[in-house]
């Protein structure tokens, strides 16, 4: 599998979770790596901050640059992306990781909470990859790589959570719509979603959880990792599983990656 020494990485929401494991897995190959995140100030729910990740991807042996971004906001992620292509000298892979989540029905969504999960999955998603796309267009090894599900219509994935399913299905038509649009340039644009529920902290406040049913961070970070290891124009429009990647690169034995190797796992939502 190649090495990402020497490429930058531009990565919402990576002050924790998912993001930084992604971050770290980068940073060990000598990667750059651009926190784009809002966690500043420590906040005592959820831990980290977009310093604390800066720090951590360096002393993991990457390069970092930590930027202060609300991806609602056109002028922010603008901001943060000059930053980066001014620091690094350019962008060649954007990972949309950020996302906000509301799991109850329609008569329990506040429009607050439907128009935040719109603004930061489907608006955001579409909007990192509209700022990040020229640099993008420059790189020898162009990936943009999605945190969202396959597009399911199956009623069940909207009975309970309809508002959620529309925002992250924003995130999946996104990345169906880029991949067809970009195809020709050689932008692998594709989405990763993980076969069982991912132990966070943003989880730990969704009531009712089997957290011993988890999974941890690394095992979408070692997935996300050999999909952006794939050379440019080699792979684009797929709705990819961890498992399944790491499985094609060999992985047979995946205990290492559960919270509890005793408990039964506890499969992630959008997933038959």
């Amino acid at each position: 599998m190649s090495s990402l020494q020497g490429k930058t990485l531009f990565i919402t929401g990576a002050s924790r979770g998912i993001g930084l494991a992604i971050a770290l897995r980068a940073a060990r190959d000598g990667a750059n790596v651009v926190i784009a995140a809002k966690s500043d100030v420590p906040n005592p729910k959820l831990p980290g901050t977009i310093g604390d990740a800066a720090r951590a991807v360096e002393a993991a042996g990457g390069q970092a640059l930590a930027v202060k971004c609300d991806i609602r906001e056109e002028e922010s992620v603008a901001a943060a992306v000059a930053a980066a292509v001014d620091r690094f000298g350019g962008i060649d892979m954007l990972i949309n990781n950020a996302s906000a989540i509301w799991l109850r029905g329609a008569l329990d969504t506040p429009m607050k909470r439907f128009d935040l999960m719109m603004g930061v999955n489907a608006r955001g998603t579409f909007l990192c990859a509209q700022q990040c796309l020229p640099a993008l267009l420059k790189s020898s090894q162009p990936h943009i790589l999605t945190l969202a599900p396959p597009l399911n219509l199956n009623p069940k994935w909207f009975a309970q959570h309809t508002a959620y399913t529309m925002a992250k299905y924003g995130m999946s038509m996104a990345t169906l719509g880029l991949a067809a649009e970009f195809q020709s340039q050689g932008i692998n644009i594709n989405a990763l979603w993980p076969k069982t529920v991912i132990q966070t902290a943003a989880l730990n406040m969704i009531p009712g959880i089997n957290l011993s049913g988890c999974r941890t961070p690394e095992i979408v970070a070692d997935a996300a990792h050999a999909i952006l290891s794939q050379p440019k124009g080699s792979q684009t429009g797929q709705f990819l599983i961890d498992e399944d990647v790491l499985r094609a690169h060999g992985h047979t034995d995946f205990s290492g990656y559960a919270v509890d190797p005793l408990s039964p796992l506890t499969p992630d939502l959008f997933l038959d």
